[in-house]
């Protein structure tokens, strides 16, 4: 009775049109003073306790880093590096679209603002070469719900929030899934391509490709940081969020200059002559060289010393100071000593203008604008959070998952009809609510089920996750057909109708996620053993 009570109280509010988090929060402290034995204090107590969350703490810097990336040119980057990779091939526009995505979503944990961010550009892009404006929205809005898939995302830290598995084993998780994910969308239109006779671009050349990754580097560079930081041990998930907000405002405000006190003012000017330019590449290069081996020699030779590896370090930018100038003898440089004196100045200029701007790109307003719109976000999901982690409280202490659990246990459940169930509620659920807040609902009721059955934590993580990413693309509250209709211009109507024939290949795809478990589960257990679940 009480649990059928709660139950109607939330969807009678969401209904009525009432905020999500309010719905919870009302219904729970209403459970609470009807029903329940607890007193009215402990609402306090657990939304204090929720607030306190260590895991929930990765959540504001994800969404920080995600707007930095946004805002600065990051997507324009990877666009042209994704173009110039598979570009060339029959339908090659579209693929690099949903490329573009995947490379975002490993960036932004967002699904929105991978649509956003992708989509402003590529849709365009698309139109541009011929392709129709259905076909462009459908591509976007489908490639752009990776972005809750592969990792990090954000979903994943709400899920691990509430049913406490490792946030590391979640994100290891996504790898695979959001790598077939994207392939199953790019197959699909490389033959649709082929069918209708769709534009290819002409291949742009090894040199653009190498020219566009360098471009991107940085951008993507982030995404061994967050997950090579993580899995090396280095930092928590926590921090690896921080470290990525605050890598993100650097790299929008400093290096791209995107943003802040030194938008469009750039690195080297006309008036550089070719000896200072090659020094200064070199330079360039040679550090970032020394930065990549020192971080894959703490993964892969972690049997020599710090010492040890940071000289080898050395030595090998050293080489690259030396075979650079060489290599580019053809740009009339007058010898290594000459050309790296001369790239002094450009240092020289730079380190000053950044140096004079670091203080003032804290108060930009561009910066200010970012910071506001990030914490507008965080705010709203975490109240969304806190009130849902409130509702898994009155769940848990009525002991309502466990009345379920033993209900389709003798109803004759077993892990596969379960899923089954699982999957079918969730589809309809996502149709009208946001997924975080789904999923913290759905979560806490469904997780000791699924362990009774002997289903494991993580695989059920990423099958809610992959049923997070279809509820985004159908009607009526799907946020990502929300988002591509606002960057379009096409009617919701048009927008479903363009993105349906690709929701059915991620239909598929949930079919494989459910039932091929390593696909999940491999990588992580590989890595990080599995995972320690009390009831199996």
């Amino acid at each position: 009775m009480e649990a059928a009570t709660l139950f109607v109280m939330v969807l009678t509010l969401l209904f009525l049109g009432v905020p999500i988090s309010i719905s919870l929060g009302l219904s729970s402290v209403l459970a609470i003073a009807l029903f329940s034995n607890d007193s009215m204090s402990s609402v306090a107590q657990q939304l204090f306790t929720a607030s306190q969350n260590y895991t929930l703490l990765a959540i504001p810097y994800f969404i920080l880093a995600s707007a930095f990336m946004s805002t600065g040119g990051v997507a324009r980057r990877i666009i042209r590096f994704a173009i110039a990779a598979v570009g060339h091939v029959r339908g090659g526009l579209a693929i690099a679209a949903v490329f573009s995505c995947m490379l975002f979503a490993a960036l932004s944990g967002s699904s929105p603002a991978t649509v956003v961010a992708i989509g402003t550009i590529a849709i365009a892009g698309m139109r541009e070469v011929g392709y129709t404006k259905d076909f462009a929205a459908g591509v976007i809005a489908n490639a752009g719900t990776l972005g809750i898939l592969i990792p990090p995302s954000i979903v994943m830290v709400v899920y691990a929030a509430a049913t406490d598995v490792s946030v590391g084993r979640m994100f290891l998780a996504g790898v695979i899934p959001g790598i077939v994910a994207g392939l199953m969308l790019m197959v699909a239109i490389y033959i649709n391509a082929r069918i209708k006779k769709m534009p290819k671009q002409p291949f742009a050349g090894v040199h653009e490709v190498v020219a566009a990754g360098r471009d991107a580097g940085w951008g993507l560079f982030l995404i061994i940081i967050i997950l090579g930081g993580i899995y090396g041990g280095v930092f928590t998930p926590t921090e690896a969020a921080a470290v990525a907000a605050v890598y993100s405002f650097i790299i929008a405000v400093f290096i791209y200059r995107d943003m802040g006190p030194l938008k469009d003012v750039p690195w080297v000017r006309d008036e550089d002559g070719p000896n200072a330019r090659v020094g200064f590449s070199a330079t360039i290069y040679a550090l970032a060289v020394l930065f990549i081996w020192l971080i894959l020699s703490f993964f892969f030779l972690q049997g020599l010393g710090l010492e040890t590896r940071f000289w080898a370090g050395v030595v090998l930018a050293l080489a690259v100071l030396a075979y650079y100038p060489v290599l580019r003898a053809d740009r009339r440089t007058a010898g290594i000593g000459t050309a790296y004196l001369h790239s002094l100045a450009i240092w020289r200029r730079n380190l000053w203008q950044i140096l004079c701007a670091f203080i003032p790109a804290f108060t930009n307003a561009e910066t200010r604008k970012v910071m506001i719109d990030a914490a507008r976000t965080t705010i709203m999901l975490m109240f969304i959070i806190v009130n849902a982690l409130l509702f898994a409280h009155v769940l848990t202490s009525e002991r309502i998952p466990q009345a379920i659990t033993d209900w389709m246990v003798g109803a004759g459940f077993n892990w596969f009809t379960f899923l089954i169930a699982i999957n079918l509620l969730l589809l309809l659920g996502g149709q009208f609510m946001e997924p975080s807040g789904l999923l913290l609902i759905v979560a806490p009721v469904v997780f000791p089920i699924a362990m009774k059955l002997g289903v494991d934590p993580v695989h059920l993580g990423i099958i809610m996750v992959v049923n997070m990413e279809i509820g985004m693309i159908t009607p009526p509250i799907g946020l990502n057909l929300f988002v591509t209709s606002g960057i379009t211009g096409m009617s919701l109507v048009q927008v479903v109708r363009a993105s349906a024939p690709f929701v059915a290949i991620l239909f598929l795809f949930l079919i494989l996620v459910t039932y091929i478990e390593p696909l999940s589960t491999f990588l992580p257990y590989a890595l990080m053993g599995p995972e320690i679940v009390m009831q199996r």
